[in-house]
């Protein structure tokens, strides 16, 4: 860029290598649900949280130690950029993790599913408002729409089903609360870019941290539970170190390179990674439905992408003219 010229407002684009982290986050995330089943049997949600985003924050910080590159100080280096880590880990860990978990109490999780794959709606929305660089244009409309429409029908008809009753209305808001969470988060997130991705998922979980400890202490207190076996340690490894750390750096290295509404299209591959590891690690049947679902799936993330759209619109002025 030459000197004075105006900072670029175009739409960040997905290269080939954004869209490989994308999926391998997918994956990363969508592995957690297993180690997740093993949790809340055995723990309560605060703890469960706390316990997901504290491993990783002692394996985060040691891992800088080792290569002798530690965090800022909070007080003498820098308080506000640990002020806007304790606001992103609300934003991103706290409060969607929490609602999920007291939404999933309340609904089926194929309905947790739907709302949650809601994000990049709202995703789209507040960039579009928010940001200069991330509006909304009829592609990425239409793509958006097709995503969630994918995910409804890879989820199956059964979780489209109303829910009547005022426990399964609460349900379906918290999760749509969470959805709305994880969408600010991705905007506010976008103040991070200069910083090493694996400082920011290290300041994020050490404020998700910070924020837990008195939740976990006032109204869970597990000191006072039953040792876990080692299933619940190996399940806090696990969702840890795979689900947490290593998604965490994929997450905020996505987010410096492709923005907020890119990186939120990890909702709508989600389902479709939690589907292809229970049939890859379970045995479960693949309906047909599953596949369609996941053809619209792809249909709606390359309409967002816009290079195969373009494409084809060149294709069919070229043959016209």
């Amino acid at each position: 860029m030459s000197a004075g010229a105006a900072p670029s407002l175009a739409s960040p684009k997905m290269g080939a290598t954004d869209w490989l982290l994308l999926l391998l986050l997918s994956a990363l995330w969508g592995g957690s649900f297993f180690f997740f089943k093993v949790l809340v049997d055995a723990l309560p949600p605060f703890t469960v949280v706390l316990g997901r985003v504290g491993f990783a924050a002692v394996i985060l910080h040691a891992w800088l130690l080792i290569r002798r590159d530690p965090m800022p100080h909070p007080i003498s280096g820098s308080p506000r950029l640990w002020g806007q880590f304790l606001v992103m880990g609300l934003l991103n860990n706290v409060i969607p993790f929490s609602l999920i978990v007291f939404g999933e109490t309340r609904i089926s999780s194929g309905l947790a599913s739907i709302l949650n794959a809601l994000t990049p709606v709202f995703g789209v929305l507040a960039a579009h408002l928010l940001t200069a660089n991330e509006k909304l244009t009829w592609a990425r409309g239409a793509g958006v729409l097709l995503g969630f429409a994918g995910v409804a029908i890879l989820t199956g008809p059964d979780s489209l089903r109303a829910a009547g009753t005022v426990a399964d209305l609460i349900g379906e808001g918290a999760c749509l609360l969470a959805a709305l969470s994880y969408a600010f988060a991705g905007i506010y997130g976008r103040r991070f870019r200069g910083i090493p991705p694996l400082k920011v998922a290290t300041g994020q979980v050490t404020g998700s941290t910070l924020i837990l400890l008195p939740l976990v202490a006032i109204f869970e207190q597990p000191w006072s539970l039953p040792m876990p076996g080692l299933a619940v340690w190996f399940a806090f490894g696990g969702i840890a170190l795979l689900s947490t750390v290593f998604a965490y750096v994929l997450y905020f290295r996505i987010l410096a390179t492709a923005g907020a509404t890119n990186l939120l299209l990890v909702t709508f591959l989600l389902p479709v990674s939690a589907v292809v590891l229970g049939w890859a690690a379970l045995g479960e049947h693949l309906a047909p439905t599953a596949f369609l679902g996941m053809a619209v799936i792809g249909l709606g993330l390359a309409c967002i992408d816009g290079r195969l759209v373009r494409r084809l619109l060149d294709r069919k002025v070229a043959a016209g003219a």
